[in-house]
């Protein structure tokens, strides 16, 4: 299966899971929108819509960067205008941008608050809401989220209760888009990691760059999302996917490809369920 000339709309693009996500894609011939907010170089991420366009361009997909906030519907709806006109329409929606604070409840200002709800929960309803009339008129379409399946285990909160409930109203928005659209053969999903993925989320919210050898590369997500992609949007649809265990499920056999170092242990990410057991062979912690 290929993606090639599908149009994919995906929020945070400009570098990380986003940008892997979009290259993979390229890869197949897609035409791809880098939806994100870095038009100019960040003093510490790197990458910029313009320097990912580059680069899924290289890799033989079309490009589009739109600078983007996913806050403002005024943004988002501007976006999804020039993509049509671009392009023709939209297959794929990933909604991948996301904030990240890791505080408890007293160290947890209120801008912080705000900023994590207004990207990740509003922002992946707006974005998702500004794209589904033109995925109404797609052959396969698919919207897929960047957020962990909805297990309300105590522990997942307490330590940072206002990150996890904004990362799960992605999941919730997931969830609900998928009964409501079910009849217009829109498939809704979310798709998370088992492990932590080598991004500037993971180097300056978490670990810092020592963390980075515990992790896998963003390609696994990558190639999980183009596995989704590919299949019949009809009847994968209001699944809450780990990325391994879907792989494995798709056919793939080999996990250490994706591992940043391999005499270096997996780190377990937030939010996978304590019933999810890793494919045979991988070994987490």
């Amino acid at each position: 299966m290929s993606l090639n000339g599908k149009t994919l709309f995906i929020t945070g693009a400009s570098r990380g899971i986003g940008l892997a996500i979009g290259l993979r894609a390229a890869r197949d011939g897609a035409n791809v929108v880098i939806a994100a907010k870095t038009a100019e170089p960040h003093k510490h991420l790197p990458g910029t819509i313009y320097s990912a366009a580059e680069e899924i361009e290289a890799a033989g997909g079309k490009a589009l960067p739109l600078a983007v906030d996913v806050r403002s519907e005024e943004s988002v709806m501007a976006a999804v205008e020039a993509t049509v006109e671009r392009f023709g329409g939209i297959d794929i929606c990933v909604n991948n941008a996301s904030a990240i604070q890791l505080t408890g409840t007293l160290a947890t200002d209120m801008k912080r608050y705000d900023l994590m709800h207004q990207v990740n929960g509003r922002g992946t309803f707006l974005v998702s809401k500004a794209c589904i009339p033109h995925l109404k008129k797609a052959a396969n379409p698919h919207v897929m989220a960047l957020s962990p399946p909805l297990d309300l285990s105590p522990h997942w909160f307490g330590s940072h209760v206002a990150y996890s409930m904004a990362k799960y109203n992605m999941s919730l928005a997931m969830l609900g888009m998928a009964e409501e659209f079910k009849s217009d053969g829109i498939a809704f999903n979310a798709l998370w990691p088992r492990t932590g993925v080598a991004t500037a989320a993971i180097e300056f919210a978490l670990t810092g760059k020592e963390g980075l050898a515990h992790c896998r590369t963003p390609d696994i997500l990558a190639d999980a999302a183009h596995a989704l992609f590919c299949l019949p949007a009809r009847e994968n649809t209001g699944r809450f996917l780990i990325d391994d265990s879907f792989l494995y499920e798709q056919g793939v056999r080999d996990f250490d490809v994706y591992r940043v170092d391999l005499t270096k242990s997996l780190m377990p990410d937030f939010f996978v369920p304590a019933d999810s057991v890793p494919p045979p062979g991988v070994k987490i912690g």
